[in-house]
């Protein structure tokens, strides 16, 4: 038996306000559907995040709609939870719900085990950590139901797991119920998977399906997980998807003329327009000079970002030397500032993510929510 395991699609994302990276997000996903037909899966699990913003365009709507409608008419099932892009924090009912109620999806992120084609699943919403503690009678109930059950067993989660990211998680492997044979993960966008002695199965992130802008602009690999559960261990398969190529270049400003050459060398020959960005390092820099040397590329890339740093500011910058951990960056420094993780959750885990999408309201009622509760912890 063969299952897929796609998470963070994040459709609708226009990354940049561009309408081709808003394609590009729609055609990998749609090569996800495509490849789990022709492989001919039993299922596929949607693990979180399957809208960049709560309340998507219409063109985001509807290509999720035909990616599961076609999944359908070939006889696969699929099953979905909800990540924190897809939940309203105005009380509204999440866009997903659609798929569920017209049967073209099961939506399984209330933590109700149910048995389909012998395998057992069960899945939660993205849980805030501040929510955690709740949750861990229904962890212990879902557990035992697992215990009991013979076949292959999934728990399907949105969440950050410390071991994988001390930075971005809610969780820690031993918070979670130990009798699944394989843990179906969203949320972290980097591809990973750990075992674990405690836990039954592994824990696997297939990432995000494109890179989203939180991420900056790398080389990397795309994709999502088929998984075969034919035997009594879970074993997922790589599959990679044909993402647009982004490249991260460093230069200091003599050397600038030749690494464009350089770069025009490497792209010159690519299927689809990459993404470039130029990191220059150096003393008595002209600006018209770089716009002159980063206009010869402008044929043949989508866009180019190009920014200066000295060489001081570029040896002790992670957001220069590590693009893919911004979020953990502005997180710890956000600890430093604040002096405190509590705040620094607030600013960077739940009002920056809504308000780097327009999301006025909902971030005003997170802040609501947040005030409310800290008038009834200061009562006590």
């Amino acid at each position: 038996m063969l299952f897929s395991h796609i998470s963070d699609t994040h459709l609708g994302l226009v990354q940049y306000g561009s309408d081709e990276r808003a394609k590009d997000v729609y055609d990998v996903f749609n090569q996800a559907i495509d490849t789990s037909i022709k492989d001919h899966v039993d299922f596929v699990i949607f693990a979180g995040d399957i809208f960049h913003v709560p309340n998507p365009n219409g063109t985001a709507i509807v290509q999720m709609a035909n990616g599961l409608k076609r999944l359908k008419q070939n006889n696969i099932d699929s099953f979905f939870i909800l990540g924190e892009h897809d939940i309203s924090r105005i009380r509204t009912t999440p866009i997903p719900y659609v798929y569920h109620n017209l049967e073209f999806s099961k939506y399984i992120g209330q933590g109700k085990p149910m048995e389909h084609k012998g395998v057992l699943l069960a899945g939660f919403d993205k849980i805030r950590k501040t929510e955690i503690p709740q949750y861990e009678e229904k962890f212990t109930e879902v557990d035992r139901v697992a215990q009991n059950f013979s076949g292959h067993k999934i728990l399907v989660l949105h969440q950050g797991i410390t071991e994988f990211n001390k930075f971005a998680g809610e969780l820690q492997s031993t918070d979670l119920p130990k009798n699944f044979t394989y843990y179906a993960m969203g949320h972290l966008h980097d591809t990973d998977v750990k075992k674990f002695n405690h836990l039954n199965g592994p824990i696997a992130y297939p990432g995000s399906i494109e890179l989203t802008t939180s991420e900056g602009v790398k080389e990397t690999k795309k994709g999502f997980f088929e998984v075969d559960i034919s035997g009594q261990e879970a074993n997922p398969n790589w599959i990679e998807l044909d993402t647009r190529p982004q490249f991260s270049f460093k230069t200091d400003y003599q050397e600038l003329s030749k690494t464009i050459d350089e770069i025009s060398e490497k792209i010159t020959s690519l299927s689809k327009k990459p993404i470039v960005e130029v990191n220059i390092q150096g003393e008595k820099i002209e600006t018209d000079n770089i716009q002159a040397q980063i206009a010869r590329l402008n044929s043949m890339v989508l866009r180019c970002f190009w920014r200066i740093s000295t060489k001081q500011v570029s040896d002790s910058s992670v957001f220069l030397d590590r693009p893919n951990i911004i979020d953990d960056e502005m997180y710890r420094l956000s600890v430093n500032a604040l002096g405190s993780e509590q705040n620094a959750n607030l600013a960077i885990k739940e009002l920056l993510p809504v308000l780097s999408s327009g999301q006025i309201q909902e971030a005003s009622q997170i802040i609501i929510e947040n005030f409310e509760k800290f008038k009834k912890e200061k009562k006590k």
